[in-house]
């Protein structure tokens, strides 16, 4: 098993559920900063709908900002429908379409106001979309440890909608714990049943937790075999269109002290401890 391990920052989910706009300057600020520690992918924007999550509206203003040119890190826009794709397609700069999948029916038609059914052809769409000029999709299973709504879940429906990604040319599928329900028992027993068995996808894992629960979710993930993780300096934000209380998301400064002593982090310290200080700097003024 790998021991390289990619880490992806996520300004994007830091910020999506602030009410107060953030300036476009200081977004760009802070992004910059973090695309000189050496992150696998950071997660910056979204081409969705500014009804929906207003704070993102400048996504095309950031991205024609930033100083791409010293860094290794990719970059990844949220979409949530073909004309987001279509949108994030025109950027040559962008590497990867994130779309958040919901296995339950409920959130979906929450966050994307899609039948789970209308969610494959969009994502049929955006896969041929992004294809067509050299984009990966990345595919959120949001739901994937379960849900508040009462939906069915178990692990042979997450198996079973990742089979039908998977024919579906999806490369890349990251578990979404978009409402804390994740726990070591069901994070070991989705990725050691899914990672062998599905070897031409590569699985991450979105985790949101509680400040006492993370070492445990990140150990679980770690052991089962999970090579890929999102995390939020700080652990800011969490997904809007979840249900009530959130729980925040996994900070990335945790996953990096496990990963050190698992020999498995390569970033740059300085560089972090940086944006770290921005970090608080922008959500201590803006929450």
């Amino acid at each position: 098993m790998s021991n390289h391990v990619k880490v992806i920052e996520c300004p994007r989910d830091a910020m999506q559920g602030i009410k107060t706009f953030i300036p476009t300057e200081q977004k760009v600020q802070y992004i910059q900063s973090l695309l000189r520690v050496g992150f696998d992918t950071i997660d910056f924007g979204s081409f969705v709908s500014p009804k929906a999550i207003p704070q993102m509206v400048d996504t095309r203003d950031v991205l024609a900002q930033l100083d791409l040119s010293k860094t290794s890190s990719k970059l990844l826009a949220i979409i949530a429908n073909s004309r987001g794709a279509d949108d994030a397609c025109q950027h040559p700069e962008i590497d990867y379409l994130g779309y958040p999948f919901s296995i339950s029916e409920n959130f979906q038609m929450r966050n994307t106001h899609k039948t789970i059914a209308q969610s494959v052809v969009t994502l049929q769409d955006i896969l041929n979309k992004a294809d067509a000029v050299n984009k990966e999709v990345v595919v959120y299973i949001s739901m994937g440890f379960g849900n508040p709504y009462g939906d069915p879940w178990n692990v042979d429906v997450v198996g079973e909608w990742t089979e039908r990604l998977s024919k579906m040319g999806v490369k890349i599928l990251s578990l979404s714990d978009t409402v804390g329900t994740s726990n070591p028992e069901n994070i070991n027993y989705l990725f050691s049943n899914l990672i062998p068995e599905y070897k031409d996808i590569e699985f991450g894992a979105h985790l949101h937790t509680t400040p006492s629960t993370w070492f445990e979710k990140v150990d679980a993930a770690y052991k089962a075999g999970c090579r890929r993780f999102d995390g939020a300096i700080q652990g800011f934000g969490g997904c809007p269109m979840a249900k009530d209380e959130l729980t925040g998301n996994m900070p990335t400064e945790k996953v990096l002290s496990y990963l050190t002593t698992k020999k498995a982090s390569n970033l740059n310290a300085m560089s972090f401890e940086s944006s770290y200080n921005e970090a608080t700097k922008i959500f201590t003024k803006y929450h």
